[in-house]
């Protein structure tokens, strides 16, 4: 054997032996049983008792962060956000408004089912939890922590607690409060509230926050209004809105929330709350189009406009409506307000220039407003306010910076009947009462001197016409001595009666109020005459049908109200406004249809700076106004010249809007019958003696009277022929109508008073 095997050997002779040799060295050391190292320190009772002290200190953790957590008192500056809906009469929506789109709707217009499909994807367990699901949030601590994604809103009463208390912070400290607070959020609350309260604060894609306002994006209906199959969809789609919404998502979006919603459906059988063999036969509904929300577009705005200053009259202030949480359901007919929208656009608009700022300036400055009344029930059922909130802020329609002119006229009329006022010289004012048309005639009987000129300085009669032919033809000087006769503040009270507003600059004690020298919109003109459409009943146009809020009280105010003129009265003024109509020459002659009944009344302001047509027939009052309007100083200009023609009364554009509105909105026409059952126009007079000279406006106040005694057959009505200046020979009993002309030669006459020297016949 060489020295290398012998070394060899030898070496695993000794390594045999160590074993042996080590167990002998502890055994001789007397050390035999004990642990050395780390071991030492793992031993099961230190194991067990440092499990239970850490189990402790987390539970003194937990019950001092419990107590150290407070549940909020008031809720995240977004949770309570919400728009306002406003809709038309048949229940859709017009139009919202506010920052946050969202409408707080009741557990109970949440149908059950769709309820529980949520439940069934989101937390199946919530009736029987106490609000927390402990290793749904240990998980979401975890991957918060470590960095492997969000942590998730886990039970309903979490989600609830993070979208109304909370904010969308992804931090494991906001998590923390999430976990406390929804553990005493469970505690105190009701699950059906918490429920409610997390289906309405949730958001749900589309802009739409809550159920309501998703139940319109992504299916033009409201919440009590959905499916089992459309709640589902949105249940599946709160997981990922924008990548979840089938109109925009790709093909692994649409993928995913295909299972998310079958596995909603899927659930609720497993629930015991929905039928297997039903289930086999639901799919997904696909949801609309993504819709712009609904805005102030159009007339949108100027009806929203309408209906908070509505709110605002009856004690709703404009920081409870901003606010949000209204749903305000208008009067406004859908199909008529497109009507109204088209007469103006096809009868107004079409026909101007708005860019020929040189060639047809006029154009530039007109402004139109209209408003159209159910007589019956008060409701206003379209309204016109003008171009557009962008250009025009402010409605047309409730403007009152403006003068009626003589659509006021039968007002004074309406006193006359009311008050049982005599003419000068004794005789009972009724509709064949006579007067004299003399342009430019001195009033009798008042302080204050007052001559106005009719339009284009005509007269009319031989000088004496009836009331009846002074209202067809918007005579000037007769309404102007008839207002003395009936006094100008009893006029005045009527006029309040019958809704028009005591405004500042009201013409008290003056006659040049018969001309409408007092400012009023087109609302309360169509209050005035739909009391007259209505007998007499007075009518307060409104345009709120209901409104409603789930902390405030709104209640309209009726419509319609009690006797405001005697029935008499209001239908022989309607009587002589079908004279207006009908007859030949009569200043609304324009609008006669065989399709309706109606009356009505033009008006021109002086200048020519407004114009007026308010007609009615027995369904529908509807007041078109134009407005002339610098664009740029806002000062009142002249219509005349608008879309190249010449001056733009009454009877002009408004006149073919009301006509045009008025024939759509009726369908083509109507069998409606006006029912003047108590209609009294009153004996037919016939002057007693030769007419006298038109008085001067240099003779004494205490001139011959304007009227002169009746004897004619009841037959028949008196129609003076209108003659030049200073012609009085009576007209024969048997003429048909007046055929006015100009006053001839002579001095020139003095400028046109400040009133009314351009009335629209």
């Amino acid at each position: 054997m060489g020295r290398a095997e012998a070394r060899k050997a030898q070496q695993q002779r000794g390594a045999r032996r160590a074993p042996s040799g080590r167990a002998k060295s502890t055994k001789g050391s007397g050390s035999a049983g004990k642990r050395t190292g780390i071991r030492r320190f793992f031993t099961w009772k230190k194991i067990l008792g440092t499990f239970l002290g850490l189990a402790l200190l987390l539970m003194a953790a937990a019950i001092v962060l419990y107590f150290s957590v407070n549940e909020p008192t008031d809720p995240n500056e977004q949770a309570t956000l919400q728009s306002n809906t406003y809709r038309y009469s048949d229940g859709s929506v017009m139009a919202r408004t506010g920052e946050m789109n969202r409408e707080l709707v009741p557990l109970d217009k949440i149908p059950p089912e769709v309820r529980t499909a949520f439940i069934a994807i989101e937390n199946k367990s919530f009736y029987e939890d106490r609000g927390i699901d402990v290793m749904g949030v240990a998980r979401g601590l975890f991957n918060t922590v470590t960095g492997k994604g969000k942590a998730g809103g886990s039970t309903i009463t979490q989600q609830y607690v993070k979208n109304y208390y909370l904010t969308q912070d992804q931090s494991a400290t906001r998590k923390v409060r999430e976990l406390i607070i929804s553990l005493k959020v469970d505690r105190r609350m009701e699950k059906d509230d918490i429920l409610v309260g997390y289906l309405n604060t949730n958001f749900y894609g589309r802009n739409a926050y809550g159920i309501q306002a998703a139940a319109q994006a992504f299916y033009g209906v409201d919440a009590d209004k959905l499916t089992l199959e459309q709640g589902a969809y949105l249940a599946a789609v709160i997981q990922a809105p924008s990548q979840y919404d089938l109109a925009t998502a790709g093909p692994n979006g649409k993928r995913l929330v295909n299972i998310r919603f079958n596995a909603v459906l899927d659930n609720m059988v497993e629930m015991g709350e929905l039928d297997a063999a039903k289930r086999k036969t639901m799919t997904l509904p696909d949801p609309i189009k993504p819709k712009p929300r609904p805005g102030m577009d159009g007339q949108k705005g100027y009806l929203v406009q309408a209906a908070n200053d509505e709110l605002n009259k009856q004690g709703i202030t404009d920081a409870h409506i901003t606010a949000g949480g209204w749903n305000i359901t208008l009067n406004v007919d859908k199909a008529k307000q497109a009507a109204l929208e088209k007469a103006v656009q096809d009868e107004l608009e079409s026909k101007l220039d708005r860019k020929d700022t040189k060639g047809r300036p006029q154009d530039q400055s007109v402004q139109a407003g209209a408003t159209s009344v159910d007589p019956k029930t008060g409701a206003i059922v379209a309204m016109y306010g003008g171009v557009g909130l962008e250009e025009k802020a402010a409605s047309n329609a409730l403007r009152t910076d403006y003068q009626p002119g003589s659509t006021f006229k039968p007002i004074v009329l309406a006193s006359a009947m009311e008050n049982a006022s005599n003419t000068q010289d004794g005789k009972p004012i009724t509709p064949n009462a006579l007067y004299d048309g003399t342009s430019k005639r001195q009033v009798v009987g008042s302080k204050i001197p007052f001559n106005p000129q009719n339009q284009d300085n005509t007269n009319y009669g031989n000088p004496m016409m009836s009331v009846q032919e002074a209202t067809n033809f918007s005579v000037n000087s007769v309404y102007a001595q008839m207002i003395v006769d009936v006094k100008p503040p009893n006029v005045k009270q009527t006029a309040l009666e019958l809704g028009m507003q005591d405004r500042e600059g009201w013409p008290e004690d003056k006659p040049a109020m018969a001309l409408g020298t007092m400012s009023a919109n087109t609302v309360e003109m169509a209050g005035v005459y739909a009391t007259f459409d209505n007998h007499g009943k007075k009518v307060t146009p409104t345009i709120i049908k209901k409104a409603d809020h789930k902390d405030r009280k709104f209640t309209p105010e009726p419509a319609v109200g009690s006797q405001a003129i005697s029935r008499k009265t209001a239908d022989t003024v309607t009587k002589v406004l079908t004279g207006v109509v009908n007859d030949e020459g009569g200043s609304g002659n324009k609008v006669r249809s065989s399709a309706y009944e109606a009356g009505g009344k033009t008006g021109t302001t002086e200048s020519n700076v407004a114009a007026w047509f308010t007609g009615y027939t027995p369904e529908l009052v509807t007041v078109v106004a134009m407005f002339g309007e610098d664009p740029n100083t806002h000062n009142q200009v002249t219509l005349t010249g608008t879309a190249g023609l010449g001056r733009a009364g009454g009877s002009s554009f408004p006149a073919s809007i009301w006509k045009a509105y008025t024939l759509a909105a009726l369908k083509g026409g109507t069998a409606g019958k006006f029912q003047l059952t108590e209609a009294d126009m009153g004996a037919v007079q016939t002057p007693s003696r030769s007419a006298s000279p038109t008085p001067t406006a240099s003779q004494s106040s205490s001139a011959p009277a304007a009227s002169t005694s009746p004897s004619q057959s009841p037959s028949q009505s008196p129609s003076p022929t209108a003659t030049k200046s200073g012609s009085s020979s009576p007209t024969p009993s048997g003429s048909v109508s007046p055929s006015p002309t100009k006053t001839g030669g002579g001095p020139k006459p003095p400028d046109p008073p400040l009133f009314g020297g351009n009335e629209e016949r």
